[in-house]
């Protein structure tokens, strides 16, 4: 097949790309330019990588439809007192939608890309999307909200192995990413200060100083703006009790920070909007195992339709800091059926 390979100059698209060359597969690499930013020492090449592996490589400017589908919508949800999951929308919307749009453009019959996941075929010929094989880099969460026609036209080379499987080989093949540190920041903002970055991009006034409550509406402190805290939050709270104290809600109405201790953190319900499905969509409540976080172990919960493209979850068990604009991910097993935006 002709593929196109999301390349950003790690190990995990370089080895990627690798591998499909070596599988006779003809290989274009290609990235989208997505921010402000020059080349700082020691970053990611991907142009660099791709010459490497000697394939050819394109480069789209995509500047303006990042800040629109992503950056904005990163922002305002602060601004609502949500923690948002920037890289769950720009999967959907951005690797999977308008890098998926310029694989057509060059004739490509697949995207592919280093993700930890798995694209298989059921016995209805239906492709699924799976877990991937290295449970501490599985990154199927991540990958509920692109659109279920994409799948068909998606390949993840890396699914079926470990991140330390993925050195070796990148060693073995001398490829230069091989021992390249992986980043754990938001690509857009620098030195990972999101605070400062909110601040510097929100209206005017969306995140000034207001009081930390408890629950019971006691004035304790005063928070720094909401834009600094998340649910589950208990370091920076400049609160000395006698016991420990968490954030768990953040009330915009108000500009107030309300936290208690840990018993106050755990619920039974979510719902969750704006449900993409990666199946048939269930015509009523059925069961699965839903992961609130990324690094959170679904947990067995009944969900019903709640109208309006919303699902009302109801976990077996109470789990630990459910927070608003983070995404609930339903699994069957090792599939993921889809999932959908916290509220």
């Amino acid at each position: 097949m002709r593929v196109l390979v999301a390349m950003s100059g790690g190990v995990d698209s370089s080895l990627a790309a690798a591998l499909l060359l070596e599988q006779g597969h003809e290989v274009l690499g290609g990235t989208l330019s997505l921010v402000d930013q020059g080349p700082a020492d020691g970053a990611p090449d991907p142009e660099a990588a791709a010459a490497g592996i000697g394939i050819p490589f394109t480069r789209w400017d995509q500047r303006a439809a990042f800040e629109h589908l992503v950056v904005s919508p990163f922002v305002a949800a602060y601004a609502q007192g949500r923690t948002p999951n920037p890289c769950a929308l720009c999967n959907a919307r951005v690797k999977f939608g308008l890098l998926l749009e310029k694989a057509r453009e060059l004739g490509a019959d697949v995207l592919a890309t280093g993700h930890y996941a798995g694209i298989v075929a059921g016995p209805d010929g239906a492709v699924r999307l799976v877990r991937g094989a290295d449970r501490r880099k599985d990154q199927s969460y991540f990958l509920f909200a692109i659109a279920r026609a994409a799948l068909s036209r998606v390949l993840f080379p890396l699914g079926a192995h470990t991140k330390d499987a993925v050195r070796a080989m990148a060693r073995e093949r001398g490829l230069a990413a091989a021992e390249r540190p992986e980043s754990q920041e938001i690509c857009f903002v620098p030195g990972d200060d999101y605070a400062g970055f909110l601040a510097r991009r929100a209206p005017k006034g969306a995140f000034v100083p207001g009081a930390i409550v408890d629950s019971a509406g006691r004035r304790l402190a005063e928070h720094r703006g909401l834009a600094n805290y998340t649910v589950g939050q208990r370091r920076g709270l400049g609160i000395a009790t006698g016991r420990p104290l968490y954030v768990v809600a953040l009330d915009v109405v108000r500009n107030q920070l309300v936290v208690g201790p840990d018993d106050e953190l755990w619920r039974r319900e979510l719902t969750a909007a704006e449900v993409n499905w990666l199946v048939d969509e269930p015509v009523g409540a059925f069961r699965a195992a839903v992961r609130i976080r990324s690094r959170h172990e679904p947990a067995p919960a009944t969900l019903t339709p709640a109208g309006g493209g919303m699902w009302r979850v109801q976990f077996d068990e109470p789990q630990r800091a459910i927070t608003p604009g983070q995404a609930a991910v339903f699994y069957d097993g090792e599939t993921v059926l889809g999932g959908g935006w916290i509220q």
